[in-house]
């Protein structure tokens, strides 16, 4: 039977953040996530692992694919991709969705069209960047799918290479937010984009959709999303003082409900969230008793980093102990033999392993002997 030693610390498990927040923090959104880009930690969720159709948001999945072919060399930012009669009649103009204006059987680079997908939110595009890398966009389309599954994006599934409403094309508001983070870690200078206030092409200037630049100090990013089964959408980071927060909305009715929440949202995201560093590998957390061993008691120590995130509005609630069995020797050095459980509002938040310090080698035959001795008279 576990023997619990408890502790008092201030804690919080990505696990627990949605149930634990319920109270703490609120929004509008159907879906939302916080998380902090350093350490890729959950501050918030409201359900975000849900796949969700991601409207233009799937842009992003669609520029990550060509950041890398530009990375690995299978093409340049001056490689010209044709418009095709499929691109022009699907993305542009006369599709009445965004466009970047692309004339039919025009010769388009690279870098121009990158600019077209981020900044002006061109289907035309996407399509045309889609066929000229895969062939087609529905090649595209499984080449976005299973890159997102190498990249342990296990939600996403793509149809397309817009975010044009199709019932399987899919994604979590994490995974668009994991998704996020590995783009601006991948490619810090291609991402740069994000921030461009506009683009002109086709002497047509188009603003950047993205209501948060311009409007929240410290926000580079990211791309906005609406079709009438997703609603209004807009994936955002940030940075201040150092950290960078990203969030992920979705669900909204108007274009102003997703403005105004995504300031209040990201406002939330560096006041009332923070990351702790609460333990360190080596960190010894108390000691486990041992059975027949030379001797009494052996530490148990952390083998991995925590960072935990929380809000702090809960940093009271939170609360842990250690839970052991007393275990019988010899007991090998690095042995897990306890756990560390963290609780918020007196429910399990999450459970840490806890390891043997050290070696405890069993007693001799006669020391056991008059042990079990004892016991039998005691018991």
């Amino acid at each position: 039977m576990f023997k619990p030693f408890c502790l008092s610390l201030l804690l919080l498990t990505t696990a627990a953040i949605s149930s634990a927040h319920a109270q703490s923090f609120e929004t509008e959104a159907t879906k939302a996530v916080i998380l902090d880009h350093d350490t890729g930690i959950v501050l918030f969720e409201k359900d975000a692992r849900t796949p969700t159709p991601p409207a233009s948001m799937t842009k992003i999945m669609t520029a990550q694919l060509v950041f890398e072919a530009l990375r690995d060399g299978e093409v340049s930012e001056d490689t010209t991709f044709k418009v095709s009669e499929e691109s022009w009649r699907r993305g542009g103009v006369q599709s009445g969705s965004s466009t970047m204006f692309l004339k039919l059987g025009s010769d388009v680079p690279v870098i121009d069209l990158l600019r077209g997908v981020i900044v002006q939110s061109g289907n035309d595009a996407c399509i045309t960047l889609a066929e000229g890398l895969s062939g087609s966009e529905d090649a595209f389309a499984r080449r976005m799918t299973d890159r997102a599954a190498e990249m342990g994006l296990d939600s996403a599934n793509f149809v397309n290479a817009t975010g044009w409403p199709d019932p399987g094309h899919e994604i979590s508001t994490l995974d668009l937010a994991k998704l996020t983070r590995a783009q601006i870690s991948e490619f810090p200078k291609r991402y740069e984009m994000y921030a461009e206030r506009s683009y002109t092409w086709n002497e047509i200037k188009q603003d950047n959709r993205n209501p948060l630049l311009g409007r929240y100090t410290g926000a580079d990013g990211v791309k906005t999303g609406r079709t009438d089964v997703s609603g209004y959408g807009l994936v955002g980071s940030a940075v201040r003082d150092g950290a960078r927060r990203i969030i992920v909305i979705n669900g909204l009715d108007s274009s102003s409900a997703r403005r105004s929440e995504a300031i209040r949202i990201m406002d939330a995201a560096f006041r009332d969230f923070e990351v702790v560093n609460a333990f360190t590998p080596g960190d010894e957390m108390g000691e486990s008793p041992v059975y027949m061993g030379k001797a009494n008691t052996v530490g148990l120590v952390l083998r991995d980093k925590i960072s935990l995130g929380t809000h702090r509005a809960d940093r009271k609630s939170i609360a842990a102990r250690i839970e052991y069995r007393e275990v019988p020797a010899p007991v090998q050095e690095g042995a897990q033999i306890a756990e560390l459980v963290v609780t918020k509002s007196g429910s399990v938040a999450g459970r840490y392993p806890l390891y043997a310090a050290t070696s405890v080698e069993r007693r001799g035959f006669f020391a056991r002997a008059g042990a079990a001795f004892m016991q039998k008279i005691r018991g």
